[in-house]
């Protein structure tokens, strides 16, 4: 059985974060998105400027899942003004759980998620937001199931393409 270890990032993750996003954004959206779409997000949005500017916010976590050594998905949270809407002050944002397809079905998301929720209760947050693709139906059904529900939703631009994302909230107990 495959030990996954889940480790807190740092500017020395970089091109291991970078590859994940590539990878798994492609895997997610190529289908359903033309070429030039999916080009420009991942341009504008995976490229080493941005994504060291995420890593070195204060107010923004990546953690890196590793199945043997490998690094196989990680998890970016936000707080404060690191979130990329202002839904309440007491939150905290999942801007990404990205896992590889070759490790989906494996339980990586749903620890990247655990992990989540444990930083949640200890930062003293009282809910923990993130925005899904309405048509990201395998996500919705993983939210769903982990408590997440509907209170919102907004519109995602991608490239000429306005698609529409729910707003998912797990309230703290």
């Amino acid at each position: 059985m495959n030990t996954i270890e889940i480790r807190k990032s740092t500017v020395s993750d970089l091109e291991t974060i970078q590859n994940i996003s590539i990878h798994t954004f492609k895997e997610t959206f190529a289908a359903v998105n033309t070429p030039e779409n999916i080009a420009n997000y991942v341009k504008e949005n995976f490229n080493m400027e941005q994504l060291t500017t995420e890593l070195n916010n204060d107010n923004s976590q990546f953690y890196v899942a590793y199945s043997n050594a490998e690094a196989v998905g990680y998890l970016k949270i936000n707080f404060g003004d690191a979130q990329t809407e202002s839904i309440n002050e007491n939150a905290l944002e999942v801007q990404r759980i990205y896992v590889l397809q070759n490790f989906h079905g494996k339980n990586i998301g749903q620890l990247l998620l655990d992990k989540v929720k444990k930083i949640a209760k200890s930062s003293g947050v009282d809910s923990v937001w993130l925005g899904v693709w309405e048509e990201n139906h395998r996500a919705l059904r993983f939210y769903t199931k982990n408590g997440f529900v509907v209170f919102d939703k907004h519109v995602f631009i991608m490239g000429n393409d306005e698609q529409t994302d729910l707003l998912m909230q797990f309230r703290l107990q």
